[in-house]
């Protein structure tokens, strides 16, 4: 990996979570300057990913919010609660980025799997058919070589200039001032998003997300082509707004500011050979709610147990060309929902905002993007992966639609432990789930050679790639004795009504890009060609960076 931010620390270890070695290749010192107003919101599903890769920061140092309010002028709006069986679902988790990247890096000195080469910058990247070759400069520079490289470096990305990778879209779509302070407010625990507020300072829209030890994020939306902010003007925003929601200028402490400039770019190609783009080398959002690194680490998710599977197996084209199939498509509806609701809810709509009701249908626009919801926030699905199977007889409808994410439910897995659905995932193998009623309550030993487990079980040993036995006693819109079959990163491939060991061995060879074994560059089985080394004799699979672009400036 190229850069060391959370992409590419993400990417890494879960690489390295399904046996990959690789190298990051860091531009900085080795580790994140504290900035307490650099802060970064994860979905509930990347939440569990990122925690079950074992960076514990995120459940010791990240805040889950109670609720979520939206006000309008001095209207309560909506007010949305957070948890399990609650209207919202499970809290997003809201921690600082430097404290997530702490976590991740803690957790990869664990691995023994990654080496971190700080002060690397690199200059010069070459492909050939069995890998890539990458020239750093500074101190100790030097050529490394790996079977594949994937550029996280940031919004300035380095990897994409050498790769002549368009990156086209709008510049400063929007612009925040934020400031992170300590202080206690009306609404602890719970997230706000309030428009039009009365008092003079306010502007337009002013969010606030609360963190861990009474400490909240504050952000206002600064008008077009507004002068600079100046720290006068930020504290009579902080000071009127804290009055406006207080009754009054309740005690603060404030901890650090900065100006949020939100751009909307997205590359032109994500795969070029053997290297590939992800988090903000290969795309940048941010306006309306949407989350820049929760999509930079779905990303990682989605690219690392493919390349895992191309370094064990050899690469398949339809299977590498698939990430930016899948992830690029995803993040171009965002960023063109995005684009659809500005003017709307920015001042373009005319007459239409006074139209009775508008106020609550901009509520619903301006607020899925931070409740997760929607276009501009639900998590993505891919209906129309080139890893699609074929439509067979034997499929039937669940409640997840084919290439969206599963629900995280209840499953007994092989040791007889009852875990969550989603905490199976993230390691390179297929999830084949039955869903069998009643079978919490029988003796594990009995129904383990009942019914159709023994088919199953034989039918799962025969797919093309591992796979993994799991029985859940319900899945919303599954009758009983229904066959479900995910993919390593959670999404649902197909739905069976039984065990149909043909069409199950078809769907999974789908899954894995069909029979092809070319690797990127055209070579069969290539992917441990191109072993990782460099002036300090480092093996490894992958070489990879991420840059250190601030969110905040």
């Amino acid at each position: 990996m190229v850069g060391a931010g959370p992409v590419g620390l993400t990417l890494a270890l879960s690489l390295a979570s399904q046996g990959v070695p690789s190298v990051v290749l860091d531009e900085g010192p080795g580790k994140d300057e504290p900035r307490p107003v650099r802060t970064v919101v994860l979905r509930p599903d990347i939440a569990a990913f990122v925690s079950d890769l074992g960076c514990t920061t995120v459940r010791d140092e990240g805040a889950r919010w109670v609720g979520w309010r939206s006000m309008r002028r001095g209207r309560l709006l909506r007010r949305v609660e957070f948890g399990e069986g609650a209207e919202g679902g499970p809290s997003p988790v809201h921690l600082a980025q430097h404290a997530l990247s702490r976590g991740l890096r803690d957790a990869l000195a664990a691995s023994g799997l990654v080496r971190i080469v700080t002060h690397s910058r690199v200059d010069t990247l070459e492909q050939d058919a069995k890998g890539v070759s990458l020239h750093t400069s500074g101190p100790g520079g030097t050529w490394w070589r790996g079977s594949y490289a994937v550029g996280c470096d940031g919004a300035r990305s380095t990897v994409r200039k050498l790769l002549d990778v368009r990156f086209t879209g709008r510049t400063a779509v929007e612009r925040q001032a934020v400031v992170a302070l300590r202080a206690e407010l009306p609404w602890p625990g719970e997230a706000l998003l309030h428009r039009l507020p009365p008092w003079r300072a306010g502007g337009d829209e002013v969010t606030a997300r609360p963190l861990r030890d009474g400490v909240w994020r504050l952000d206002w939306l600064l008008p077009p082509r507004a002068d600079l902010v100046t720290p006068d003007a930020l504290v009579g925003r902080i000071r009127d707004t804290l009055a406006g929601w207080c009754g009054g200028t309740p005690p603060y402490e404030l901890l650090d500011t900065g100006v949020h400039t939100v751009h909307h770019r997205l590359a032109r190609r994500w795969r070029v050979r053997r290297a590939f783009l992800a988090g903000d080398a290969a795309h940048l959002l941010g306006a309306l709610g949407t989350q820049a690194l929760d999509e930079g680490v779905r990303d990682a998710q989605n690219l690392s147990w493919k390349l895992a599977r191309a370094w064990h197996h050899g690469g398949c084209e339809v299977l590498l060309d698939s990430y930016q199939t899948e992830r690029r498509s995803a993040v171009a509806a965002r960023l063109r929902a995005a684009d659809q609701s500005l003017p709307i809810l920015r001042g373009g709509a005319g007459l239409r905002g006074w139209v009775p009701g508008a106020a609550r249908g901009h509520d619903a626009l301006v607020t899925d993007g931070h409740l997760g919801r929607g276009p501009l926030g639900a998590p993505p699905a891919y209906p129309h992966s080139p890893l699609a199977p074929e439509p067979a007889a034997s499929h039937i409808p669940v409640g997840t639609e084919p290439g969206a994410p599963v629900c995280d439910v209840p499953v007994t897995a092989p040791d007889g432990s009852v875990v969550a659905l989603r905490s199976r995932l993230g390691r390179g193998s297929l999830l084949v789930v039955l869903v069998a009623p009643g079978t919490g309550v029988w003796d594990r030993r009995h129904w383990l050679t009942a019914g159709v487990m023994p088919s199953l079980d034989a039918a799962v040993s025969a797919l093309p790639l591992d796979g993994e036995l799991l029985v859940a006693e319900a899945y919303p819109g599954a009758p009983a004795h229904a066959v479900l079959l995910v993919r390593p990163d959670g999404h649902l491939v197909a739905a069976f009504n039984g065990v149909h060991p043909t069409d199950m061995y078809a769907a999974a060879e789908s899954v894995r890009g069909g029979t092809s074994g070319s690797g990127a560059g055209g070579e069969a089985g290539a992917g441990r060609g191109g072993d990782v080394d460099g002036g300090a004799g480092v093996e490894g699979g992958v070489v990879g960076a991420e840059g250190r672009t601030a969110d905040v400036k």
